[in-house]
Formats: structure tokens, C-alpha cells, sequence
């Protein structure tokens, strides 16, 4: 059981953490941050609902889906997101380094790019290492998002 106070401080501050997550994550390849920061980050406001509201409360309340009691906890829909949303960073992460292997160049070597012209920023810089960056993200989400759900549920 967890108070209002909880609940309210929980919908309050898990929104500004994922905006510094979000922030964190694509300021990284210029600046101290990443994707590894960003999804610590990220995990840390998952586990915060988590606490307030329960381990179900993403798929009963939010997806709006009903949750299988019988199933294992690896059969467990949310689980198996984690352990997608893991496989998918790998292999951006693992794509990224050999993207420039591919152009013989070496693993994981960095290019940048600058947009000019675009509205409200006027130019926008983006690397290669954003890819990386983002791989590394969803891994270190997925990963930890896995472990929680199932220790939590033991």
C-alpha cells in the first residue's frame, strides 16, 4: 500500500526525470551523459511507478490490457518487451561499429553532419555516435527494466 503523497510525488517527478533522461541521451556524444546515464535514468522512473503502483499498473492501467496470472514471469508481456526493447539496442549498438566497417572505416568511427535551415533551431548537429548512443540506451533500459519486473515479482 502506498499513500496519495507517494502516488502525487510519483506523477510529478517521473515526467522531469524522463525529460533529463531524453536530455542526457542525446547530449552525450558532445557532452558528460549518454545512453547509459539516460537509461539508468529512464529505469529509475519505472521503478518509481513501480513502487507507487504496483508492478501490473503499466498494462492494467496505462495499455489498458488484462494480465495473465498463470503465465511465468519470462511469459510475462511486459518482460518480453524488456527483453526486445534489449535485443534491439544490441544490435544498434553492434550495427553502429560496424556501419563503419561496412565503408572501410574503423569499428565504430564517428562522422557529424550539420542541418541548416531548419525552423525554430535555424541548424541542428547530429553524430554517428547518437546511434550508438541510443543503442546503448535500450539496452541498459531493457536490461534493468527485466531484472526489476522479475525480482520484483518474486
Amino acid at each position: 500500500m502506498t499513500t496519495v503523497v507517494m502516488k502525487t510525488t510519483v506523477r510529478i517527478v517521473v515526467p522531469i526525470v524522463l525529460v533529463v533522461a531524453i536530455s542526457l541521451l542525446l547530449q552525450g556524444h558532445n557532452l558528460p551523459g549518454g545512453g547509459f546515464v539516460g537509461g539508468v535514468l529512464t529505469t529509475a522512473a519505472f521503478a518509481l511507478i513501480y513502487v507507487a503502483y504496483g508492478l501490473d499498473y503499466l498494462e492494467i492501467g496505462v495499455l489498458g490490457r488484462d494480465v495473465e496470472s498463470g503465465a511465468g514471469m519470462f511469459e510475462h508481456r511486459s518482460v518480453e518487451a524488456y527483453l526486445r526493447t534489449f535485443v534491439l539496442g544490441l544490435a544498434l549498438a553492434v550495427g553502429s561499429g560496424l556501419a563503419g566497417v561496412a565503408f572501410g572505416l574503423e569499428f565504430l568511427y564517428q562522422d557529424h553532419w550539420t542541418f541548416y535551415g531548419i525552423p525554430i533551431y535555424h541548424e541542428i548537429h547530429l553524430a554517428s555516435a547518437l546511434v550508438f548512443d541510443v543503442g546503448v540506451y535500450l539496452v541498459v533500459v531493457g536490461g534493468l527494466l527485466t531484472i526489476l519486473s522479475v525480482v520484483g515479482a518474486e
